[in-house]
């Protein structure tokens, strides 16, 4: 099936043959749903720290920043933003001249409320010989949208979200790149240092190191801070083969083999380079503009703080059972850590003997943990949190997608709809284990946790694999604690009007 040409395709990208037939399989064969126990809520998985709480967790994690710990804050911003503008795409195209749609209609009403708007309007200047106003007052709307996406203007059709004109401010607009900047001094400083690392895709590399480059100093100066910014770019080795409807090998029209993204959840691998003891996790549309930042700023050191809590007695407990000096008493306490408040439980736990109940003790305790801020469902797309059945036989706490859920079963469609809440990305992880040493992170991954969805290339249908996600199947191993956070906690920017929110203005 796999021509002597295919194999050198495969390799050059850093791919087994092995991954591939395997990769294949998992076209034949699907991926399995996940058994759910219950969607978690307040007291039954998710913590809701009152005002004393919280404080005493925003000291917690002052103090840990204190002893000069290395902090990073790792930022998915891969992509274009074309689906951003898919309604201005398709004015564009339009056999109509005039806003008819209520985006088409809203975008207008509010053009001068983007933060891009000077910018565009000076793109319209040179472009068309007038302004915006003059290109509106002349019916001519369609050249002002496609001055925003086309490159002979802004060029906002292919850029990625991370450069576009967010937020508008008395020295100039700024990005999601620069807000993400600002972020990192307001919490994930220690020593002086922000480290700040984005995955970028390949075409926009050398647009985002020039525009940090040009934007570093002035956040720099204005937090008294030093700033170390990285980039790596999502691996070749983690694309994934695609496939015709009878699972076979989707090839090009020049008989390539076709390869697509893995998704977010290649990114595993990149947060698996990073160095260092706490990592934050956000994405990069999820920012609001300096006069909002205090709720982000408060809950992101709450969560932190909750982190560096449990990582400390997990340790205190892992050195416990390492040093063999414990009675059972003693390990009944571990186990009600590991039950209440690490949230994962084992059945039949009373049945084992102390010799395997230390090892299973210890296997839970010395892993990798992330804390997840979830906010109240509101309707918006997102990971709900959820107990769900381990392949060990535990439950624990769990991010799943609605891809992940069997939706022919009742009680569990009835579990993903009524969740009360969801999980916005918004992460902060413990990456080392008690004796400082790195955990290698894919270990950590379920594999049968990966989805299939169906795609289209020149008209062709293909099917497409998705690599289990990054708050998904690819922490599934991980120790997982949940925390309400306040929805203004929460801005996404999905559309371009999502803009004129007022979160964003």
């Amino acid at each position: 099936m796999l021509s002597q040409q295919d194999l050198q395709q495969i390799a050059s990208k850093g791919i087994t043959e092995e991954k591939i037939a395997m990769q294949l399989d998992e076209f034949k064969t699907g991926f399995p749903f996940l058994k759910l126990e219950a969607a978690a809520a307040i007291g039954k998985g998710i913590v809701a720290p009152d005002a004393d709480e919280r404080k005493a967790y925003i000291d917690a994690w002052n103090a840990y920043k204190a002893e000069g710990k290395q902090i990073v804050k790792f930022v998915p911003a891969s992509g274009a933003a074309s689906r951003m503008f898919k309604d201005m795409f398709a004015f564009v195209s339009a056999d109509y001249d005039v806003p008819t749609t209520d985006f088409e209609k809203k975008y207008f009403d509010n053009i001068k409320k983007f933060a891009f708007y000077e910018a565009l309007n000076e793109q319209c200047i040179k472009n068309e010989g007038k302004n915006i106003d003059q290109l509106i007052a002349d019916g001519n709307y369609k050249a002002v949208a496609a001055n925003m996406l086309q490159a002979k203007g802004l060029n906002y059709g292919q850029l990625p979200k991370g450069l576009l004109l967010f937020h508008n401010y008395e020295d100039g607009p700024r990005t999601p790149m620069e807000e993400h900047l600002v972020e990192g001094a307001l919490y994930a400083a220690s020593n002086g240092e922000a480290n700040v690392h984005f995955t970028v895709s390949h075409e926009h590399m050398q647009l985002f190191e020039a525009k940090v480059e040009e934007k570093m100093d002035k956040y720099a100066q204005c937090y008294g801070i030093k700033y170390n910014i990285s980039f790596s770019e999502q691996k070749p080795s983690t694309d994934t083969i695609a496939a015709n409807p009878d699972n076979t090998p989707f090839r090009t029209e020049d008989g390539q083999l076709l390869f697509r993204p893995g998704g977010h959840g290649a990114l595993i691998e990149n947060l698996n380079e990073i160095s260092a003891d706490v990592i934050f996790i956000k994405n990069i549309d999820n920012v609001v503009p300096d006069r909002l930042k205090g709720d982000t700023v408060d809950y992101k050191q709450v969560i932190a703080g909750v982190l560096v809590t449990l990582q400390k007695k997990a340790f205190d407990y892992l050195k416990v059972l390492d040093s063999g000096n414990y009675d059972h008493e003693k390990l009944e306490e571990i186990i009600r850590f590991v039950q209440r408040d690490l949230c994962c439980r084992k059945a039949d736990i009373k049945e084992l003997e102390d010799a395997d109940l230390v090892i299973y003790l210890r296997k839970k305790l010395n892993r990798p943990m992330r804390v997840c801020g979830v906010v109240k469902n509101v309707g918006e797309p997102g990971g709900g949190p959820f107990l769900t059945y381990n392949q060990d036989g535990t439950v624990s706490l769990q991010i799943l997608e609605s891809s992940q859920i069997d939706k022919s079963n009742a009680e569990y469609q009835k579990m993903f709809t009524e969740g009360t809440h969801f999980n916005p990305v918004d992460l902060v992880c413990a990456v080392k284990d008690y004796q400082g040493n790195a955990f290698n992170l894919p270990e950590y991954v379920d594999k049968t946790t990966g989805f299939i969805s169906s795609k289209s290339k020149n008209g062709k249908e293909l099917k497409a694999l998705e690599l289990p996600g990054l708050w998904n199947g690819a922490m599934s191993d991980w120790n997982t604690i949940f925390v309400e956070v306040p929805l203004s906690t929460f801005n996404p920017v999905k559309t371009v009007n999502d803009l004129l929110r007022e979160q964003h203005q």
